[in-house]
């Protein structure tokens, strides 16, 4: 018998297919719309209550939804590859994929627009890939890079219907190296390829097997699976042999954990079965079933860490990724794609690494797919804002209302940091209690919004240890018992009762970020509405420790009827690829040096369709300040990805741009970077600016007392009088070691700049040291705004200076960040070319490198104007020296000036130093009547002959980084 969900269903199916077919949605034809299919939905069930309010702001919502084309690098090599798909996509049978897609957007509840991107995207993979009845023998290799939980499962799965349509006959995913993530990513494969619940049985009898894809009207397709979605249904032999598949006839598809002896059985009984003698190797070889390997979190036990450049034998292979290559290397037609969120390790690896018994490795040097989430993903630029950067055109955004600094946690009795394995804690932070009621709160609100019947989850993680894991549990269980009994039996005569305490935390804590947050947040909740559904929120929570050794599991699927509600605790195993359903609340205490590892525990990142104004995240300052660091760091590593793709490059530029980028940042653990192990920075081409300031007085005071001795010892300035701004143009010899003593004396936050004084200092010194010397000749420019308040007390070597306004956006314990994170203004970037004219011979020859004609006039004019394209040749084809081929110049005068252009434009010999006296701000703590805070920023002109600073760390940095990368493996 229907019950009103199927009925809501219904009605949700048919408004989508008429809305579908609308260009133009106004919110009046949404709800138009929804109420007409409410009325049809219930013609023959008229006792259906379908709330319309409900479906009418689905729609809304799945309308709103926008998504961007993803964008790809190529290997451009006509000999690897032979285009297939454009010619051979209408005599395909795309029986899979539609199926798949009609579940997607009916029973997923996907997007029709998501959707649709979905379909261009795996055809922009399927055709990178090779046609699978191409003769003679073929090896494509690649990767495609999403965002943490964006839905990248939803993607490959995708990718398998279509390869298996195309005539793909063996499909092997790869899921990550824990048995609970295996379970879950066969799960979907079930749900969305096979059509029947393999933990159940592999033989198609009973109607109770079939799910998923598998429920759709119309004929049932023949694709056999030798793994399940059980824990224990991992590849194995005996079971193989026992279904008897042939290899090569009906598509098979296998689902396993990236394990030596795993994948060695596989590879044993792969070549049993379908293996023939090949006569060039002495081996045996599998022709003609072409093979399909998805890596899923293919930066993660994948990679080759052994692997030193000079040193190609098979001792300096790791044991899963040497497995990974002979499996590959067994199939005469073979394909590899690799999904990830955070690629870094996968763009280290050597392209030229290759032994006689593994063959080649990983790289994936057929292309790189950049995805790009649609509008309504909630990543890390959302939740933790994101400093702009001005000069890489990434602009400012505010984080979400739902991060909540926590600091009670390392009291001796709870979750001391550095705590050893043997810490037994006897308390939880009060903070922690009060995420638990928010996730009652959460779960309450939710069902009032009609997903009583909707997984809830909410993330623990105070350690990694698994007998402290234990603990938290039994400590996390009292709390909730007791919280249950409360609401259950009330509290007599004791004051407040729970329910008064739970009123008054959605009063202050929830309201304001439901209303704050507008139309992103779901349906409006009052009190009363929670009210009522506490006690059958709080009566289903379960506490679940999800660990290596704990017997609990996430098993969603077995409570799907009516949803499942759980406190997960754990480690390593929630951190990578596990993915909790309905999260709403996280408590996260991890930290760590490596970007990717930082990244891939953000179990929070994902969709939160109708409840994302009920999650909260409680944790570190310390991880809020990382998180948005590396939520720019991202922004920018995907704009330079579309940069290279602008370019034409390929994957191996790719990767060589990405290990010659410099930044303080640790984006992986280091033995993933075995061929960069002297670490170098270079600032060729960069901006670097100050983004923290100080706040002590010690500090201030020296860093005015070294730029008054600066800038007196510049002599009298080229330009600016009165109040302006100052400027001194072609300062060299003795100027320029004073400029280097001026930097290294210089008392700044470690987080103000992309590296120290003393490391800018060193790389003017290399760079002036050369035998064709480069920096050798400066500008400075001392900013002045010369309507500021005087401040007559403060002059600067007798110069009377109009201090900046900056504003400061937080407070810490010995400095404060700018807003935004910039000092610079764009236009200052052009100091040194405003009222010169370069030499004639200077700008040709840049032309001649760039063999265009010498338009020297339109060259100058670029420099005022906003021209990407230009900013894109000069700094990347000008380097790798290949033509480009630069758009028609932009009309109109910019905004400001293209720092990219400007900084290759100027001369390599050239640099531009600006000085920034900073209004001292009182809101940061800082003596408003002492000297000015200052700021600086550098920019440097792009160089063929860089020579980078090199630097080693300590052992206790060392150590660190090599522990994270054991918690990431």
């Amino acid at each position: 018998m229907p019950d009103i969900h199927d009925h809501y269903a219904n009605a949700r199916n048919l408004a989508v297919d008429i809305l579908r077919k609308e260009k133009q949605r106004s919110p009046e034809l949404i709800r138009d719309v929804g109420t007409k299919a409410v009325q049809a939905a219930t013609i023959f069930a008229p006792d259906a209550l379908i709330d319309v309010e409900m479906l009418t702001d689905e729609l809304r919502h799945l309308f709103s939804i926008e998504v961007q084309d993803a964008t790809v690098l190529d290997d451009h090599d006509p000999t690897s590859h032979v285009a297939w798909l454009p010619d051979a996509r209408g005599g395909i049978q795309w029986r899979f994929w539609n199926r798949y897609m009609t579940y997607l957007e009916r029973d997923f509840g996907m997007s029709p627009d998501v959707v649709n991107n979905l379909h261009a995207l795996t055809d922009m993979v399927l055709e990178r890939l090779e046609q699978p009845l191409r003769d003679g023998r073929w090896d494509r290799r690649g990767m495609v890079v999403g965002s943490v939980q964006s839905g990248k499962t939803a993607n490959y799965v995708g990718l398998i219907n279509k390869a298996v349509d195309a005539g793909y006959k063996l499909v092997i995913v790869l899921a990550g190296i824990h048995s609970n993530l295996r379970a879950q990513t066969q799960l979907r494969v079930d749900e969305g390829v096979l059509g029947f619940d393999t933990q159940k049985s592999r033989k198609l009898n009973t109607d109770s097997q079939w799910m998923g894809v598998g429920k759709l009207p119309g004929d049932r397709l023949v694709i056999h699976s030798l793994t399940s979605s059980d824990e224990q249904g991992d590849f194995s032999k005996p079971i193989a042999e026992k279904i008897g598949v042939m290899i090569g006839s009906d598509p098979v598809v296998l689902v396993m954990k990236k394990q030596t002896s795993l994948l060695s059985n596989l590879i044993k009984w792969v070549l049993h079965v379908a293996g023939t003698d090949d006569r060039h190797t002495g081996r045996k070889l599998i022709r003609n079933v072409p093979l399909l390997l998805i890596d899923d979190e293919a930066d993660n036990a994948s990679i080759n860490t052994k692997d030193k450049v000079g040193n190609p034998d098979s001792s300096s292979v790791t044991a899963i990724n040497g497995k990974i290559r002979i499996l590959l290397d067994a199939f005469e037609k073979s394909a590899y794609v690799g999904y990830t969120a955070t690629p870094f390790a996968n763009i280290f690896i050597n392209p030229d690494a290759e032994t006689p018994l593994h063959g080649e490795d990983l790289f994936p040097r057929s292309f790189i797919i950049n995805v790009k989430p649609p509008s309504n993903y909630v990543g890390p630029d959302k939740v933790f804002g994101l400093d702009g950067d001005i000069d890489a055109g990434i602009e400012a955004k505010d984080a979400l209302p739902i991060v909540r600094e926590i600091n009670d946690y390392a009291e001796p009795t709870r979750f001391p940091p550095k705590h050893r394995i043997a810490h037994v804690p006897v308390e939880l932070p009060p903070s922690l209690k009060l995420a638990i009621r928010c996730f009652i709160l959460a779960c309450a609100a939710r069902r009032t919004r009609g997903q009583e019947k909707k997984h809830n989850s909410m993330l623990v993680h105070v350690t990694r240890y698994v007998n402290v894991q234990e603990h938290a549990v039994r400590l996390i269980l009292d709390d909730v018992l007791g919280l249950q009994r409360r609401i259950a039996l009330g509290d007599g005569n004791r004051t407040p009762t729970i329910r008064d305490e739970l009123r008054q935390l959605w009063e202050s804590e929830f309201v304001p970020v439901s209303t704050a947050l507008g139309e992103d947040a779901g349906p409006v909740v009052t009190w009363e509405h929670v009210d009522s559904e506490l006690h059958g929120a709080a009566s289903k929570i379960a506490i679940l420790a999800i660990n290596g050794t704990a017997k609990d599991a996430l098993d969603y699927k077995e409570y799907e009827a009516d949803g499942r509600t759980v406190i997960a605790v754990g480690g390593d195993k929630l951190s990578r690829g596990l993915t909790l359903e309905g999260l709403s609340v996280s408590y996260f205490l991890r930290t760590s040096k490596m970007y990717d590892t930082l990244m891939q525990m953000g179990r929070w990142f994902g969709y939160r369709p109708g409840y994302l104004d009920l999650c909260r995240l409680f944790t570190t300052g310390q991880l809020v300040d990382w998180y948005r660091h590396i939520a720019l760091a991202e922004s920018e590593l995907r704009r330079e990805f579309d940069y290279m793709v602008a370019a034409n490059l390929k994957p191996a530029d790719y990767g060589l741009r990405v290990r010659t980028h410099p930044g303080g940042m640790t984006v992986t653990a280091l033995n993933k970077m075995c061929h960069s192990q002297t670490r170098e920075l270079s600032w060729a081409g960069v901006l670097v600016q100050t983004s923290q300031m100080p706040r002590d007085q010690k500090r201030i005071a020296n860093n005015f007392t070294a730029t008054t001795k600066f800038i007196a010892a510049l002599g009298d300035p080229t330009r600016g009088k009165g109040r302006e701004t100052r400027v001194w143009t072609d300062r060299s010899g003795a100027h320029v070691k004073s400029l280097v003593v001026f930097l290294e004396s210089l008392q700044l936050p470690p987080e103000s700049a992309r590296a120290s004084g003393s490391q800018l200092a060193d790389f003017i010194r290399k760079q002036s040291g050369k035998v064709q010397p480069e920096l050798i000749s400066w500008t400075v420019a001392l900013i002045s705004v010369k309507d500021a308040k005087p401040n007559p007390d403060w002059p600067i070597a007798s110069l009377d200076v109009g201090f900046v306004g900056r504003t400061p956006e937080k407070q810490l314990t010995d400095s404060y960040s700018l807003k935004n994170a910039n000092i610079l203004s764009p236009k200052d970037e052009a100091t040194d070319f405003v009222g010169t004219r370069f030499e004639r011979d200077w700008f040709e020859a840049i032309v001649s490198k760039l063999e265009l004609a010498p338009d020297v006039e339109w060259l100058q004019q670029q420099i005022g104007r906003e021209a990407e394209p230009v900013a894109l040749d000069l700094t990347v084809r000008w380097q790798q020296a290949e033509p480009p081929k630069i758009k028609a110049p932009p009309t109109g005068q910019a905004k400001r000036p293209n720092g990219r252009v400007l900084r290759v434009l100027r001369r390599p010999t050239h640099g531009l130093l600006l000085i920034y006296p900073l209004e001292p701000p009182t809101d940061a703590g800082v003596d408003p009547n002492g000297p000015p805070v200052i700021g600086v920023a550098l920019s440097f002109p792009t160089s063929e002959t860089v020579l980078g600073v090199e630097y080693r760390v300590n052992r206790v940095w060392d150590a660190e980084i090599q522990e994270d990368a054991a918690y990431d493996d």
